[in-house]
């Protein structure tokens, strides 16, 4: 694969840049983003450092648990204002964030390069996504969370109505992997429906997120009723827990599991993305070139770091050997480095715990008999946590990346003789969170789509399809997660229903002077007429 050397910029004045790129957010500006956020009093800073460089790009100061509370009482008394405004008034909040997301996006393209590692065209993918975000709900959130009329009881004489009313405050705990894009799927629906939140982002990627929150303040959301902490979930994790309305977690399934155990104590609701093994599958006349070229963007986008990305492909035999060349070539073709711009396919994976785990399975892999056709290797010449896009063969159960996910830029290709051999392949796994189907036949790769367990399903695409069809549901089947993000699912959910109904005339039991049992033959006779007509 080609590589391009990793930029570091180290000739430049330090107080001038941010993990040592020229060009990059000044120190003062990452310092600017940091005091937004709440609390802080925790003795211990955290030092962030940038992927690319391994040089520090920022220091963070950490809440405790009792800044994490006092933030919960604060946004509580900002809700209430923010929920008695029109849900239509709320939406035109994002509306206007939209607009300045895609005005102000070369900041943040730089912020989420160098906290994540990503490659530019990654971290586009995250303003495009985030821009979608706000544009969909700027525009459908009133629609969604208006007063709905149902059948009464009665037609004419039971007028029934659905409400809906927000939680009250959110508590959000975000990933690293997708610091802006993940940060607006989850707190702006959240804002919209009426609520307050208060965030906790990984301290990794803490700047996109308080980037994002500077934008929604200048775009007329109200100060306070955003909250973000930063911190360590052991010291302020069950802060999030015990005084928030709603959870939203994105993470590991070990940690969710915890977590949904607190939480149900409580009696809350909560929503989780999970942990993912996520299959594609080429069915027999799919057109080789393309899904070679879709198979490389569905694995090693944003260094294969993406909880819908691809690490499982198979292949239908008749086509097994024409796909994996092709795989391989444009895999090794893949532009491997580190620079604020456009020059990079790939960036680096984002923290040395990632290194690890993708090291140790690939080795584990190979010791055991798997076959690396390219990739395979770390590339500290690069940057410290550099790994080679890597493609296997001959992966089998009893090594650790069979069934484990490595979240890295590693796939296994595996054959298989007929589809529904292939349909089962794909849901042998605990988990249920994306797929992707390759067909030259609609119709076909939609059936066989549909009998696959997951959340999302993309035919002819890996992931970006329903990744970016915000009015689509997103989220897991099985150990995969509950509950969903986007669309009016990833809206509704941080509301409460109420129901109401008004009687008029008629009661609905019998008066004094009307026998029981009449009232029942009545009653029957009403039954068997109202299914005709509702």
């Amino acid at each position: 694969m080609t590589s391009t050397t990793a930029s570091t910029g180290h000739g430049a004045s330090k107080p001038t840049t941010v993990g040592g790129f020229v060009g990059a957010p000044s120190a003062a500006r990452a310092a600017q983003l940091v005091r937004r956020a709440t609390g802080g009093q925790d003795s211990a800073p955290v030092e962030i450092v940038a992927p690319f460089t391994g040089l520090v790009s920022a220091t963070l100061p950490q809440a405790t648990d009792a800044d994490v509370r006092k933030a919960f009482d604060e946004a509580r008394d900002a809700q209430r204002a923010w929920a008695s405004r029109p849900a239509r008034e709320r939406q035109q909040v994002l509306t206007r964030l939209h607009g300045l997301i895609l005005e102000r996006q070369d900041e943040i393209l730089d912020l989420v390069q160098l906290e994540a590692g990503k490659a530019r065209l990654d971290a586009f993918d995250e303003v495009s996504a985030t821009a979608l975000v706000a544009g969909y709900y700027g525009k459908h959130s009133a629609r969604i969370l208006g007063a709905k009329r149902v059948a009464g009881v009665l037609p004419v004489l039971t007028k029934a109505t659905r409400l809906r009313h927000p939680k009250g405050v959110v508590a959000i705990i975000s990933p690293w992997n997708y610091p802006l894009a993940l940060t607006a799927m989850d707190v702006l629906p959240a804002l919209v429906a009426g609520n307050a939140v208060v965030q906790k982002p990984d301290n990794q990627t803490a700047l996109s997120a308080l980037w994002l929150h500077e934008l929604a303040e200048e775009a007329g959301l109200p100060a306070g009723l955003w909250r973000i902490v930063l911190g360590r979930g052991s010291k302020i994790g069950d802060a999030l827990v015990e005084e928030s309305d709603y959870l939203c977690f994105t993470g590991s399934t070990p940690t969710g599991k915890s977590l949904a155990q607190q939480v149900a104590g409580r009696l809350t609701g909560y929503s989780m993305e999970l942990g993912g093994k996520n299959p594609m599958v080429v069915l027999p006349d799919a057109p080789v070139a393309k899904a070679a070229a879709g198979a490389v963007a569905a694995c090693f986008s944003s260094a294969g770091q993406l909880c819908v990305s691809v690490e499982r492909i198979y292949v239908h035999e008749s086509i097994q050997e024409e796909f994996t060349r092709a795989f391989v070539a444009k895999t090794e073709a893949l532009r491997l480095g580190g620079e604020l711009g456009y020059g990079a396919d790939m960036g680096s994976l984002t923290s040395e715990d990632q290194l690890a785990t993708v090291s140790a399975h690939v080795e584990d892999a190979r010791a055991k008999g798997a076959k690396v056709l390219t990739g395979g290797r770390a590339r500290p010449d690069l940057g410290p946590w550099f790994y080679e896009p890597t493609v296997l063969t001959g992966v089998t159960p009893e090594m650790d990346l069979f069934a484990d996910e490595t979240f890295g830029p590693v796939v296994s290709i595996y054959g298989y003789t007929d589809v529904e051999d292939a349909i089962a392949r794909a849901n042998d796994t605990s988990y249920g969170l994306n797929a992707s189907v390759w067909s030259g036949d609609t119709d076909a790769g939609v059936a066989v789509a549909a009998r696959i367990k997951a959340g999302t399903v993309n035919v002819n695409e890996g992931y970006a399809a329903t990744f970016g069809t915000v009015g689509l549901p997103m989220g897991g089947m099985k150990e995969s997660g509950y509950g969903r993000r986007n669309g009016p699912e990833g809206l509704l959910k941080y509301t409460e229903t109420q129901a109401i109904a008004v009687q008029r005339g008629l009661r609905l039991r019998p008066p004094r002077v009307v026998p029981p049992r009449l009232w029942a033959r009545v009653m029957t006779t009403g039954l068997r007429l109202l299914r005709r007509v509702q």
